[in-house]
């Protein structure tokens, strides 16, 4: 590879403008895509929102004929296939890149491979693996469900400086301040979907969509686990399950599974009505055992979900630690000390699970959040 700093500069600027509709294209990957003409962006793009168009059709009809010449810095391999749209690499060659620098391999069998090829053979030039670790970072919800069959789960956890994550009997409980609570708004609006217990649905009563103005729309599918189907028809979740998508997942054999906090209904027609009751709500109701995540992960993959956020609460966050299938872990530790009656954090700083390198620290407010991923 013949790289140069500008080439690195340039598939930065590709790599950020990919995460702005992260959760937002469906089962495509959100890709950036920069064309560059003698040191100037004549053209940029990044994949639509739903997934289509592609970056590189926008970015092209954005340069024109300034694109002829010029150099394309695409985070993810062009595609080779017809699908619903012509393959992108066919788009780069008709309007006459001289080159294409690519960040990340695409390992979809369709185009793992082909897609540089194809553009080889056309006489373009391709350098790919360029800045990799930081593309792999900005597409590891559509890597995961490619190469693992699952989303990309992240679990955040916000603990008090006694190790608390909240109160027995008193709901939802603040612990960090508002900057960093915008700071998980903003996770949210780029996730796909939101997992929580039923004990925390129960307790906290949460809407766990995005509340930054202007975003309201990017709430991600919210999802319960609920094997006896107890999620109260009241709550926020069920009555807001029209406007976001609600999906509960309850247990094939519900008086065999025990809920957090709460006892199975033994009945089978009382069991069978709640579901009548929160299917005629909107909330979708899934059939699949809910404290299994190895056999949960992969249902929600074919459903489209490729990422995948899990907030609450203690039990559910240790049942996906425990099965490892957790890829990143989002601590935010708060100077607020809860106290007697404390619901114990399931994870501190001092014993994250091996596998995990630590990303980096930020400072919100005087509250502190330390990134882990997991290295393989």
């Amino acid at each position: 590879m013949s790289i140069t700093p500008d080439d690195e500069r340039f598939m930065a600027a590709a790599i950020r403008l990919s995460r702005r509709h992260l959760g937002r294209t469906t089962t495509n990957p959100s890709v950036g895509c920069v064309i560059v003409r003698d040191g100037v962006v004549v053209g940029q793009a990044v994949t639509a929102v739903g997934g289509r168009p592609h970056a590189e059709p926008q970015a092209l009809a954005e340069a024109g004929a300034a694109a002829r010449g010029a150099t394309a810095y695409v985070t993810l391999e062009p595609c080779s296939h017809h699908g619903k749209t012509p393959p992108c690499a066919e788009a780069l060659i008709a309007y006459g890149v001289a080159r294409v620098v690519i960040s990340v391999t695409d390992p979809d069998p369709r185009v793992s491979g082909r897609g540089i090829s194809m553009l080889r053979h056309a006489g373009i030039e391709v350098d790919a693996g360029v800045l990799e670790a930081e593309g792999r970072h900005s597409l590891a919800a559509y890597l995961t469900r490619q190469t693992k069959n699952r989303p990309y789960v992240t679990l955040k956890l916000a603990v008090s400086a006694d190790g608390m994550i909240g109160r027995e009997g008193e709901g939802q409980v603040a612990i960090t301040g508002p900057e960093a609570r915008a700071e998980v708004q903003a996770l949210r609006a780029e996730t796909d979907a939101i997992l929580v217990g039923i004990g925390t649905a129960i307790s906290d009563d949460p809407l766990l969509t995005v509340r930054i103005p202007g975003l309201e729309a990017q709430s991600p599918v919210r999802i319960v686990l609920d094997p006896s189907l107890a999620l109260p028809l009241t709550s926020k979740l069920v009555q807001t399950a029209r406007q976001v998508p609600v999906i509960v997942v309850a247990s094939e054999e519900a008086s065999l599974s025990q809920a957090e906090g709460s006892a199975p209904p033994t009945d089978p027609t009382d069991i069978d009505s709640r579901r009548t009751a929160l299917e005629a709500a909107g909330v979708e109701v899934v059939y699949c055992n809910p404290y299994h995540p190895e056999i949960l992960l992969p249902a929600l993959a074919t459903r489209g979900i490729s990422s995948l956020l899990v907030e609450g609460g203690a039990k559910t966050a240790r049942l996906f630690l425990d099965a490892g299938l957790v890829d990143r872990i989002q601590l935010y530790q708060a100077p607020v000390v809860i106290g007697e009656g404390g619901i114990e954090s399931p994870l501190r700083a001092t014993d994250i699970p091996s596998g995990f390198a630590h990303r980096g620290t930020s400072l919100f407010g005087v509250d502190r959040l330390d990134e882990y991923e997991r290295e393989n």
